[in-house]
């Protein structure tokens, strides 16, 4: 399966390697001092019926579509886990919003109308989904989320939130900037798309911790939707409107592989003259690094299929599930990136 869409010879060059596997590294665990956040919700609490993972349909709905590297491994992540339960491939319902907030709530209606027992759902935003949950509610059916975190309450609409510390990813990344520039600099931010707290969090623990540094400043952020062409356009016009850029910052590594793009189709020379830092852990990215054109990478880890997994199987069990589970993520620079390139997805 292709990660990715080329974007003319440099963004060809950008493409290769192998394609994103879920198998190809470390499952996303739950950070020790971080796994039980918030309270827990309880089978008993919410009055729904016992199901048994092993007999239940399952339903996944994700949000993007599977042209980057997170997203399919992602989903590849749910379909593999599955599979290792003994679940049977027909009594696990996958769907795809495309990035349609509508088509997502339509997606989850439709899979609870199927028979649906148990979902699990990427959201595509923070807010918005509340007729797919009362669908759910309405039909007893337990949802854990991931990757994206919902404002609806937890418990009464869905069992628990598993993905990263976006705020501390964000913090992360502004430490290796100002690590990597020796502090002083004018950043671009490329960033995430609007309405969710991914990029909100990550905005927010970059800008804050860019400011102990004083010799670094933020001169121009303009959102580049988590996609890698827009992220390569953005590049393009910021470089006209700003050429005293000295240092970017991605919110996700598509849109920094598209950055480099563009700054190498400028002349540019990412990685030194340039210095760029992104957030994922995708396999380009930390390839990129390898060869001298990015600077470091704060994973983001999307292989959440078997703690999603065992989050309904403990709220079948009668366990107490938390509100959040904060997995750990790894990071990518110059000193590893060739030692753990295969920990990439």
């Amino acid at each position: 399966m292709a990660s990715t869409v080329a974007l003319g010879g440099c963004a060809k060059s950008e493409n290769s390697g192998a394609a994103p596997s879920s198998s190809g590294g470390p499952a996303a665990s739950a950070a020790p001092s971080q796994a039980a956040a918030g309270p827990g919700c309880t089978l008993t609490q919410t009055g729904y019926p016992k199901v048994d993972l092993k007999t239940a349909v399952i339903g996944f709905s994700q949000s993007e579509k599977e042209d980057n590297p997170f997203r399919i491994t992602e989903t590849q992540s749910i379909k593999d886990q599955a599979a290792k339960l003994g679940i049977p491939a027909a009594h696990l319902l996958t769907t795809n919003a495309q990035s349609d907030l509508n088509k997502q709530i339509s997606d989850i209606k439709s899979m609870l109308d199927k028979g649906a027992q148990l979902l699990i759902v990427a959201p595509l935003n923070s807010d918005g989904l509340q007729p797919a949950f009362d669908a759910a509610k309405a039909k007893k059916v337990p949802v854990v989320t991931i990757d994206r975190q919902v404002s609806s309450p937890v418990c009464t609409d869905y069992l628990t939130f598993i993905g990263s510390n976006f705020v501390e990813q964000g913090k992360r990344a502004a430490d290796e900037m100002i690590r990597v520039t020796g502090g002083t600099g004018k950043v671009a931010v490329l960033l995430g798309s609007s309405g969710n707290n991914v990029t909100t969090d990550r905005t927010a623990g970059f800008k804050d911790q860019l400011a102990t540094a004083k010799g670094l400043s933020v001169i121009a952020e303009q959102t580049g939707a988590f996609d890698r062409s827009k992220g390569q356009s953005v590049m393009e016009q910021l470089i006209q409107s700003h050429p005293d850029i000295t240092a970017v910052y991605a919110e996700n590594d598509e849109m920094g592989i598209g950055a480099v793009n563009a700054l190498k189709a400028a002349g540019k020379n990412p990685g030194k003259d340039i210095k760029v830092v992104s957030v994922d852990g995708t396999h380009n990215a930390v390839q990129l690094i390898v060869d001298g054109s990015y600077n470091a990478v704060i994973e983001s880890n999307p292989r959440f299929g078997n703690l999603a997994f065992q989050a309904l199987q403990d709220f079948e069990d009668g366990k107490s599930v938390p509100a959040k589970v904060i997995i750990t993520d790894d990071q990518y620079d110059e000193t590893n990136a060739a030692q753990k390139v295969g920990n990439s997805f």
